[in-house]
């Protein structure tokens, strides 16, 4: 008859204690809730923000998965928010050496340390890719140690402590500088930095003004700043890859590409990445935005 009365009556015996009627049901087996008792001590917190470091790109990874099986060549690409400190990555080509895409990097380092006696290199070397223009920019920061390590220096701002910037020509017919091993995980962290560093709007200015025959690949993406790099390997194929700051009204997304094309051919490495930025401009909204802090 316990049961009955406590499971039958339950709103006429709201003035007892809700512990004595959590006791009663605990011994009688009454299957019915009582009303929820409200926690006396918790405190309610609102659900933590996440910061641009939590960023994942798995529809980047997806998506890349079903057009990598079409491009003639081996290829990666890495993307990360502006302002944050993680990068996905997805395809099979991962690191290689810089080319100029490290001009980036020269000319902020360059352009910080000399001014106004380093623009007009600087337009060359970013605008018109030109590799005499980059050597003065990197003569102007000192013997070539001194040089390499001001321009690390400018990419440990952005967070990439792991990448060696070279500072002897290995390869004599090009700049030792271009030489560097830069992996697309840690050069689209430096991307994801760059608008946020100081005096970085010079050379991102740059960056947007490419001489024609440079705006292909990921240049040809409305609002797009960005460089490319490319050169022959030790077998003679191509190594084409391109670094870019993506703008959408969400925020800005880093994005780098490399393509080593089956056929080796240069003009066949920029008809990829002229594939992949066709791609990436029908799914801006995948990528992974952010801001500067």
């Amino acid at each position: 008859m316990v049961r009955s009365s406590i499971c039958t009556d339950r709103n006429a015996t709201r003035v007892w204690l809700f512990a004595t009627i959590a006791a009663l049901l605990a011994l009688t087996g009454c299957t019915t809730d009582p009303e929820p008792v409200p926690p006396t001590t918790a405190v309610a917190t609102p659900p933590a923000t996440p910061s641009t470091s939590a960023f994942v790109s798995q529809p980047v990874v997806d998506g890349f998965a079903q057009l990598e099986p079409s491009l003639p060549g081996v290829v990666g690409i890495a993307v990360a928010p502006v302002g944050g400190s993680t990068a996905t990555v997805a395809g099979a080509w991962s690191t290689g050496v810089a080319w100029s895409t490290i001009k980036v990097p020269l000319a902020l380092a360059a352009l910080r340390a000399n001014g106004e006696s380093a623009a007009s290199l600087a337009d060359s070397a970013i605008m018109a890719s030109d590799n005499a223009a980059a050597e003065g920019l990197w003569s102007l920061l000192g013997d070539p140690p001194t040089a390499a390590q001001a321009v690390g220096a400018v990419l440990a701002e952005s967070g990439d402590s792991t990448t060696h910037v070279q500072s002897e020509r290995v390869r004599p017919e090009f700049t030792a500088f271009g030489q560097t091993e830069w992996s697309l995980a840690a050069q689209a962290l430096f991307t994801a930095h760059l608008p946020c560093l100081p005096g970085a709007d010079a050379v991102t200015a740059r960056m947007a003004t490419l001489i024609p025959d440079q705006q292909w690949g990921l240049a040809r993406i409305d609002g797009a700043v960005s460089k490319a790099g490319w050169g022959p390997g030790e077998d003679g194929k191509y190594l084409v890859r391109q670094l870019a700051v993506l703008s959408a009204p969400q925020g800005q997304s880093a994005v780098t590409v490399a393509v080593e094309p089956e056929s080796g051919n240069f003009a066949d490495g920029i008809a990829i990445l002229d594939r992949v930025a066709a791609w990436l401009g029908d799914h801006l909204d995948l990528l992974p935005y952010g801001i500067c802090a």
